[in-house]
């Protein structure tokens, strides 16, 4: 089994790491690019404030962070980094969105951390460090198994990340019974639903079993038909465990409708993909339980309670993402014998930070996540 590397920053030894190969008066310059302007300035500011975090509890003064406007634009992107190209930055945390990635391969001698969780590549020196598809359905493949759950259906919103959730399912180990593609919009997506887990078939068997029930001369009869008039179906829907790939009130849609359709966790699985901890679940209790994989909670809520102190507000997902990346890049750093180069990111060691255990690997941060449960109230670690 490979070693498990825990970044500096986060065991908080810094400090102790011997740095005298670095020269003095040198610089290790890290780039930033980060909307500052537009409508995801919120975003940009609150990663920028996270990379400060990092580099106080670093605590070296010989790391300077050098942050840039993007506009979420990628023509302003390619500018901004053509900038900090020219002072010397050969590592930049960043961009956010995966539409400002087009251009960064005119820079090839730039290593960009991306933010984005996308699984494509625009080239090959940018490393997409978001939260996967592939890194979360690994998650959900260990929940299955360890459950011995034999039939999965995915329920996959006709929406931009729909191939990114096939691919990522084709690349997966998961048994999927089928994958199949619904309409968002929710005056279409309850009859979809009903098509899915043959509502009509099971509202006809019920009423079927009722009027046999009825010319029937068993002494119990009444009793029977008064319990299935309180039922809507009758018969089970052909899967295990379903997987929605959706979040926020279009997740809420999808388990609504399952719901209307006699389909109910307590019988089935309900899994969705990471939901960074979203407190509305919490309030859903006719869907619970609901599962899904994720960073880990306890280090979010620390990191959480470090910011708000700080700045007397809440963090992005993304600043969480981003203060990983600080530590890990000063760790490779030191590593490398404080040579900045591409090299630095081609061994295959697996890293310990905030968010969790995780590798670089084919361009793209693959994390081993947890796997909670919306239950009761509370999030509960699965494992």
């Amino acid at each position: 089994m490979k070693k498990i590397i825990k970044i500096i920053l986060l065991l908080t030894l810094a400090l102790s790491i011997n740095i005298e190969n670095v020269n003095a008066n040198e610089k290790i310059r890290v780039g930033l690019l980060v909307p500052l302007t537009g409508e995801n300035f919120e975003i940009g500011e609150s990663i920028i404030k996270s990379v400060r975090l990092a580099i106080n509890k670093i605590n070296n003064p010989l790391i300077e962070i050098i942050p840039k406007d993007t506009g979420s634009n990628p023509e302003i992107t390619l500018e901004a980094a053509k900038e900090l190209a020219n002072v010397g930055v050969k590592i930049i945390i960043g961009p956010v969105f995966n539409e400002s990635l087009i251009y960064l391969d005119k820079l090839n001698e730039i290593t960009f951390l991306a933010l984005t969780n996308k699984n494509n590549n625009f080239s090959k020196n940018i490393i997409n460090a978001g939260i996967n598809a592939t890194s979360q359905l690994n998650a959900i493949d260990k929940f299955i198994k360890l459950n011995k759950i034999e039939k999965t259906i995915f329920l996959t919103p006709d929406v931009s990340f729909k191939n990114e959730i096939k691919e990522a399912i084709s690349n997966s180990k998961i048994k999927v019974l089928e994958n199949y593609i619904y309409d968002a919009d929710p005056t279409k997506l309850t009859q979809q639903i009903e098509k899915i887990t043959r509502y009509e078939v099971r509202k006809q068997n019920l009423e079927d079993e009722i009027v046999r029930l009825e010319k029937s001369d068993q002494s119990n009869k009444e009793r029977l038909i008064e319990g299935l008039k309180k039922r809507d179906t009758l018969g089970s829907v052909n899967f295990d465990s379903v997987v929605i790939s959706d979040f926020d009130e279009s997740l809420k849609s999808v388990t609504t409708s399952l719901l209307y359709t006699d389909v109910f966790p307590k019988e089935k699985y309900f899994i969705t993909l990471n939901q960074w901890f979203d407190e509305s679940l919490l309030k859903e209790t006719s869907t619970q339980p609901l599962y899904f994989p994720s960073a880990n909670k306890s280090n979010y809520d620390e990191f959480s309670s470090e910011y708000y102190e700080k700045y007397n507000q809440y963090p992005n997902e993304l600043s969480f993402l981003s203060y990983d990346l600080v530590g890990l890049i000063y760790y490779l750093i030191l590593q490398n014998n404080s040579i900045i180069n591409k090299n630095m990111f081609s061994k295959k060691t697996l890293f310990k930070g905030k968010v969790g255990i995780f590798e670089i690997k084919d361009n793209k941060i693959n994390h081993i996540l947890n796997f909670y449960k919306v239950e009761d109230g509370e999030f509960k670690k699965v494992f």
